[in-house]
């Protein structure tokens, strides 16, 4: 399928579709009969759908009108592969730095060591564990023993972070590091500008708190009843503290904070937003793969016995 008129043989039938208000805000490949009779094919997302037409963004070509009489066929499509799906885990996990104001780090062959002060009131995983996506490139039992020795003249335990079910995973298992059982996240990206018109149809109009700097925002809505925080890192946004006070969920204020940082950082240049969630928190994964979200990779912290 393209997304430039190419006339295709005429169609005798029209409306033989499944499309529908319901895929506003998704990819859709739409054949619609042009004024000769001849049909031609539009491939892109779906932003608007009226009483007699349906409007649709087409890749980096601007929006078209569809007549609704003169939509042939359709069908929704998976989303538009992200250059970001192409880059290793290693190269996204490294943006996580941002987060803090001060952290520590050191090399360790193909391994990242870092430590961190206490973020949010706590010690982060993410931000005091080996970063390990790959194998090290020193010996196994040479880089286990320097993980330990570099948290344990920090008095931590030593975590090492990794790909959960990969090589590295299980080539640590004998070596006396194993899984917590719980803190496994997904690392998920999204296009920000698509991710901001998501947002933007369902977010209630709610009055928002931005205090922002270069690099890093929060936003408080409703008295702080609804919170978050952004931080650029490159051309990435980084999203993370999204929280809602229990007594005020199911408001949409989760994703009213959302659009206003991915407003923020759309200002900033940012072209690609990340969060990390946790795999057991089906609300948020929920949220967040309706507004464009897709996994790229799913992390897991290990411990060392």
């Amino acid at each position: 399928m393209v997304d430039t008129p190419e006339p295709q043989p005429l169609e005798t039938k029209v409306g033989r579709h499944t499309l529908g208000p319901h895929v506003v805000g998704q990819r859709v490949v739409v054949r619609h009969l042009l004024p000769d009779g001849r049909a031609t094919d539009v491939l892109g997302v779906c932003t608007a759908w009226g009483e007699d037409s349906l409007t649709i963004e087409r890749d980096g070509h601007g929006p078209v009108r569809i007549a609704l009489a003169d939509v042939v066929t359709g069908k929704p499509v998976p989303p538009r592969a992200s250059v970001r799906a192409q880059v290793s885990a290693r190269s996204v996990e490294e943006h996580i730095a941002a987060l803090w104001t001060e952290i520590e780090t050191e090399p360790l062959g193909d391994w990242l060591l870092r430590a961190s002060p206490p973020h949010g009131g706590r010690l982060r995983r993410r931000g005091n564990s080996a970063l390990a996506m790959d194998e090290p490139g020193i010996g196994w039992v040479d880089a286990v023993w320097r993980v330990r020795e570099f948290y344990a003249a920090r008095e931590q335990a030593a975590y090492i972070q990794v790909q959960r079910g990969s090589t590295v995973e299980r080539t640590l298992a004998p070596l006396g590091f194993t899984s917590l059982g719980d803190g496994d996240a997904y690392a998920q990206l999204a296009p920000v500008a698509q991710a901001l018109r998501s947002v933007r149809r369902s977010a209630p109009d709610v009055p928002a708190e931005v205090e922002d700097s270069a690099t890093a925002a929060t936003v408080r809505l409703d008295g702080g009843a609804a919170t978050g925080r952004g931080v650029i890192s490159g051309d990435m946004l980084l999203v993370e503290g999204l929280l809602v006070e229990p007594d005020h969920r199911r408001r949409g204020l989760a994703t009213a904070v959302l659009a206003e940082l991915l407003d923020w950082g759309a200002s900033l240049g940012a072209t690609t937003a990340m969060l990390h969630v946790e795999t057991v928190n089906t609300g948020a994964v929920e949220l967040y793969e309706r507004h464009g979200f897709v996994t790229h990779h799913t992390n897991c912290y290990l411990v060392g016995s």
